[in-house]
């Protein structure tokens, strides 16, 4: 379908440098791999045979292999780097996701049947991969940090509109912050698993794509190219609980310098009427607080308060110089 002149739906914009560009259906469908933390231990002689079945060789986490080989594919033909990079992401047992490395991004490729990949874009497409889930663990955090203590701590966040709660939450100079937390007496979030879906499209993605046959104009646009969710855990007083998110992936149109363009569209699920209930205040507090002319209030609040402060700053000069003559 021609995307028309449109946007994707309202997202998490991400740009990305890539040499040579990255084609966005050749991302990987899965998520990174997770090494289990009693790996190392030596399996006691009364531990019953290991199953040979398909998902008794998939990671629960995340739906990956549990082991992702690092070794060498056969016929590969340049060697790929080993590294892997740490991610800001936390796990549930306190440590951090790592990202495969490219070679370990390749042998899963190969598995999952890209086997026309260009081995000389394995490395960028592991950048790309590794800054979209960076990307979308910002937004999470976005969500963690307005509702992580109740609806009613949220609305007071958002009431003002998107620009000020970042404000008021720290981030407004950094709105892809993964790591920032300001409420000291609970802990951050927590990633505790996660799971590619693309065959699966959201219910949001299907309407934006029924509306972009409607009204091409203003909705037209490709679909999203993957659909993961994310499993993450919200601790407050009241104790600990799991909340899903949903992740639509779209490829935008790339820049003039041949940038590509990524937008994430990041949100509670509906799993009950609180998902519902936050992602109605987050986005209709911001579509009021505009529209009911909110910030032109504040604009006009701070011309206000910084006419007062020069004001002041004028009366104090005076003053100084009133008294300079008198001592002269």
């Amino acid at each position: 379908m021609p995307r028309g002149n449109a946007e994707p739906p309202p997202s998490c914009p991400m740009h990305k440098k890539a040499t040579p560009p990255v084609v966005a259906e050749k991302v990987p469908q899965g998520a990174c791999p997770y090494v289990p933390p009693n790996a190392s231990e030596t399996p006691s002689s009364t531990t019953t045979p290991p199953k040979t079945g398909l998902l008794s060789r998939l990671n629960p986490l995340n739906n990956m292999p549990l082991e992702l080989s690092n070794k060498r594919a056969e016929a590969q033909k340049q060697d790929l780097p080993l590294d892997r990079e740490r991610s800001t992401i936390p796990k549930g047992d306190g440590s951090l996701w790592e990202y495969p490395s490219p070679q370990q991004m390749y042998n899963a490729m190969l598995r999952k049947g890209y086997t026309d990949t260009p081995i000389d874009a394995v490395e960028s497409m592991v950048g790309v991969h590794n800054f979209l889930n960076e990307g979308a663990w910002a937004e999470i955090m976005g969500w963690e940090r307005r509702f992580s203590r109740g609806i009613a701590e949220g609305y007071r966040i958002c009431a003002k509109g998107e620009d000020l709660a970042n404000l008021a939450l720290g981030t407004a100079e950094d709105p892809f912050d993964t790591t920032t937390w300001n409420q000291a007496d609970i802990p951050p979030p927590k990633l505790l698993r996660f799971t590619g879906r693309p065959d699966e499209p959201t219910p949001k993605s299907q309407i934006m794509q029924w509306l972009g046959r409607v009204m091409p104009e203003t909705y037209g646009t490709a679909p999203p190219f993957d659909r993961h969710d994310w499993y993450v855990q919200r601790c407050n007083e009241k104790g600990c609980k799991e909340v899903r998110y949903v992740i639509d992936y779209y490829e935008g149109d790339p820049e003039a310098t041949g940038e590509p363009v990524f937008f994430l569209d990041v949100r509670p699920a509906i799993d009950g009427p609180t998902g519902a209930a936050e992602r109605a205040v987050r986005w209709g507090t911001d579509v009021w607080w505009r529209a009911s002319g909110g910030v032109a209030r504040e604009l006009r609040k701070l011309e206000e308060a910084k006419k007062r402060k020069e004001e002041e700053k004028k009366r104090k000069e005076e003053e100084l110089n009133a008294k300079s003559r008198q001592y002269n």
